[in-house]
């Protein structure tokens, strides 16, 4: 892919993704200082694993690079139409970036073995998996994971269970990107279509289509509360897991190992 055209499109992702989450960059710097205490206070002092789930385009994985360039950052996701404009994204970094199923058996071994991860993060990228493909997920990582590591993961979901709550996380989240002025004009679905149908991106939509992640998309979130995360998390075997920034429905959750 041309370089130019890769870049206007990592542009346009980003000014949509904002659409979304007005406070976009500013999870990115509260993701990135929670791994910093976490190398802080880490024992070893091996170089460390940072590990990006679902990682798309690699926004986050970039910026965790920049953060720590001492570190082994890599991103993983499944969607080849992402990666291929996250390719050029991370030209010049030293980000890796793995194809691979989040759901599928194996995904993590040629990352690191078990108990070498100091971080594993993901932002806005593991609502689209169900209930119970997130527990062996989340039991994947709590092996992976070096005691004292960390599982950050910044998302949109409700604060609780409750209708109202629901509604009125959305509305403060709308509300904020209104006093931004992050409200980026492309929405999630009107997005998508013009993107895999732009001629410039044929081959990687092409291999999209062939992908086992192309009916995940649409997929709407399980509508699990950080509450119904944290306890899944705990039964995975991390010691606590709580939410440590959030706007509205837009949050941060972390969870020790």
């Amino acid at each position: 892919m041309l370089g130019e055209t890769a870049r206007t499109w990592l542009r346009r992702w980003d000014e949509q993704q904002e659409r979304y989450s007005p406070d976009r960059e500013e999870r990115f710097q509260v993701i990135i200082d929670i791994v910093a205490l976490s190398l802080e206070r880490a024992d070893d002092t091996s170089r460390p694993r940072l590990v990006d789930l679902g990682c798309g385009t690699g926004s986050l994985a970039i910026r965790m690079a920049d953060a720590f360039p001492d570190a082994d950052t890599v991103g993983v996701d499944a969607d080849p139409l992402l990666l291929g404009l996250g390719e050029e994204a991370v030209t010049g970094t030293p980000v890796r970036l793995l194809e691979r199923d989040l759901t599928e058996p194996g995904w993590a071994d040629e990352i690191g073995p078990a108990g070498s991860w100091q971080a594993a993060v993901s932002s806005t990228a593991l609502h689209w998996l169900a209930p119970d493909e997130l527990v062996t997920l989340y039991r994947s990582l709590a092996e992976r994971l070096r005691p004292g590591g960390v599982f950050v993961d910044a998302d949109i979901r409700p604060p609780a269970a409750d209708p109202y709550m629901f509604e009125l996380g959305r509305h403060v989240r709308a509300r904020r990107g209104q006093r931004t002025g992050r409200r980026g004009s492309e929405e999630w679905v009107d997005w998508w279509k013009i993107f895999l149908s732009a001629p410039e991106l044929a081959p990687l939509a092409e291999a999209r289509a062939r992908s086992s992640v192309a009916h995940r998309t649409f997929n709407k979130p399980h509508g699990l509360t950080a509450a119904d995360h944290a306890g899944l998390l705990r039964d995975a075997g991390f010691s606590t897991a709580a939410t440590l920034w959030q706007c509205g429905d837009d949050s941060v959750l972390v969870a020790v190992r």
